[in-house]
């Protein structure tokens, strides 16, 4: 339980009880916190309870909000916290802290304040039990016990509303407690269908003084069947939907239950739908659990997630060459998981049992890699102290992952065919050779004929390096595996991370759906890291993961797009052509005047590769 206290200016503090899921505070009458301050907006701020913490969050973007002198827009609350709103001063604190009311037990017994205060207080201390007990059903039996104590009820019942066959609502029983604190042995018998029935229709609570005289239930089969006295049921809401009731009854007593009580029965409501939220909540997040499981048993290749046809081709591919010794290339734009597919080939491969090397090349600066590459001797150069192999005899009779191999200098590109073709290495330092026992598997986001073309990668190692080729498609274009791998990420890294969140909000999945990831999986991965670390709910929203509209692509209208298509595959195919308009023109079918009308429109006529000259070439 907890509280607010607005300090005005005039008066003294008003105190506030927080037994809603959501409380808002503002300057309009609706408020549950009012705070009659010019300088409040009308609805300037709420707090969400969600079971475990509460939460402070803005309502109106416009309205200023310090939390212990720091301005913020969302906040986790905790006791003593200072709140400032426009200029209206309030405080916040745990019930724990409020002094027990100065009265005998001979009064405290009676109704009134003091039997308010003593319900707040149970409520305060059932309060600490669900911060801290995981089982629903002893958190709804000690909810019913304090309540059937505080009311002078003979029972109570928690009755959770559940879709039937048919799609109609029928309320169930989860929890039932007598005055003896034992479970009700035949709860259903024990309750008025008529009076549940009425509270989960209308939404509103309902107390009868006398049932068997009251005009409205009088004539119910089960009030007359039970003969039935004094009775409270009030609804369990959740999002303003409901969800169950909680119903408390006495058949001995009339007249039993007053306003007060029921003012009270509606706080405790509000925290069986809390604990019945949370239980649905823990239910549908397992059922999830389980149905990724099985969803990444049926779409998982390995460690590697996937079931979209271009990755089924890599597959394919993977378990073909993977017990062979044959060198594999692998290609893909940055962040698609090269990495992985190649620690997937080496586990299929027979050197599993082998080590698994791997040389970032664009990461060793010059001057070390041949070092780095192929171990030196002793005295070798400055700072060679100690003989020291390189990754290709550290990779002897296991796999050698080049990554980022388009980064080789042309020097050392040399002694790499080399080493490939001759299966020798020799020491920086040394005229000995080294025989090594590896397979080569490298990895590029660079299109490496291109840079054949231009003198940068040697046309040899390349047809050495790249036997059997596998392209990783980008994210962007595996639609159908976007959700299960943003899910088994989640899933992961929220246990390693101890986060509070649990999965996506729908918003979420569709903003993931939209986003094109330029840096693929590993973009992805990093973005989901930093929202479970920053995110405080337990459903990540597209903010969280710095998805807003503003991070997606612009729709433009459907003509500027096929013109920027056609522009792009007009320049394409003329560079296939090594720049010569007429033949291009002939490949597309189109006039030459065509071409010309997309190079005028281009700043540098001529693309990258097409011979930096606008003299057409025939």
């Amino acid at each position: 339980m907890a509280l607010v206290r607005y300090y005005p200016s005039d008066s003294a503090p008003v105190l506030t009880p927080i037994h809603k899921p959501v409380t808002t505070l503002g300057r309009a009458l609706d408020n549950d916190v009012r705070l009659p301050d010019p300088s409040a907006a009308e609805h300037h701020a709420q707090i969400v309870f969600d079971g475990r913490d509460f939460q402070l969050e803005e309502i109106d973007r416009t309205a200023e909000i310090l939390i212990n002198g720091k301005k913020k827009r969302r906040a986790r609350l905790v006791n003593g916290d200072r709140v400032t709103l426009g200029r209206a001063q309030l405080g916040f604190s745990m019930f724990s802290e409020l002094p027990a009311p100065p009265v005998d037990d001979d009064h405290d017994a009676g109704g009134g304040a003091s039997n308010e205060l003593r319900g707040l207080r149970r409520l305060q201390a059932f309060s600490e039990r669900l911060m801290t007990s995981r089982s629903v059903d002893d958190l709804l039996e000690t909810l019913l016990d304090d309540v059937i104590e505080l009311t002078g009820a003979s029972r109570g019942i928690v009755l959770l509303v559940e879709p039937g066959e048919s799609g109609d609502r029928h309320p169930t029983v989860r929890a039932s407690r007598n005055v003896q604190r034992e479970a009700i042995q035949d709860p259903t018998g024990a309750i008025s269908d008529s009076i549940v029935s009425q509270v989960i229709e209308t939404k509103r609570p309902v107390i009868v003084s006398d049932a068997l005289t009251d005009t409205t239930f009088g004539k119910s089969e089960s009030v007359i069947a039970l003969r039935l006295s004094s009775v409270m049921c009030v609804p369990l809401l959740a999002q303003g939907e409901v969800i169950g009731a909680l119903y408390v009854g006495n058949d001995e007593i009339k007249h039993l239950f007053d306003r007060t009580q029921l003012d009270l029965l509606n706080v405790f409501g509000s925290q069986a739908s809390l604990i019945l939220q949370n239980a649905m909540l823990v239910s549908a997040l397992r059922a999830d659990k389980e149905k990724l499981k099985t969803e990444l048993h049926d779409k998982r290749f390995g460690e590697i997630i996937g079931s979209c046809a271009s990755m089924m081709e890599v597959f394919r591919k993977l378990q073909k060459v993977a017990a062979t010794d044959i060198s594999v290339m692998i290609t893909g734009e940055t962040g698609t998981g090269k990495e992985l597919i190649a620690r997937e080939l080496h586990r299929r491969s027979n050197r599993e049992k082998g080590p698994f090397i791997t040389v970032n090349c664009g990461a060793i600066p010059e001057n070390l890699m041949e070092s780095e590459m192929f171990g030196h001797v002793k005295g070798a150069f400055t700072g060679a102290i100690a003989s020291r192999p390189g990754k290709f005899q550290q990779a002897d009779a296991g796999t050698l992952f080049l990554d980022e191999v388009g980064e080789l200098t042309l020097q050392l590109q040399v002694k790499l065919l080399r080493a490939i073709q001759e299966r020798v290495v020799y020491r920086v330092g040394d005229s000995r050779p080294e025989k090594c026992d590896i397979r080569i598997i490298a990895a590029t986001n660079r299109n490496l004929e291109d840079m054949i073309k231009t003198g940068e990668f040697r046309e040899d190692l390349y047809y050495r390096l790249n036997v059997v080729n596998i392209w990783l498609p980008p994210l962007r274009e595996r639609a159908d595996d976007i959700f299960i791998i943003a899910k088994a990420l989640l899933s992961k890294y929220a246990d390693e991370l101890k986060s509070p969140v649990r999965g996506y909000s729908p918003q979420a999945l569709a903003a993931i759906k939209r986003y094109t990831w330029p840096g693929n999986i590993r973009q992805l991965e990093n973005r989901i890291k930093k929202a479970l670390v920053l995110c405080d709910k337990s459903l990540l929203g597209p903010e969280d993961m710095d998805l807003g509209p503003e991070a997606m692509e612009a729709i433009v209208p459907l003509e500027k797009a096929k013109e920027d298509f056609q522009r792009r595959y007009v320049l394409e195919v003329l560079e296939r052509n090594n720049g010569n308009r007429t033949q291009t023109a002939r490949d597309l079918g189109v006039d030459p005047r065509t071409i010309f009308r997309y190079l005028e429109k281009e700043q540098n006529p001529m693309p990258s590769g097409a011979g930096g000259t606008s003299v057409e070439k025939e």
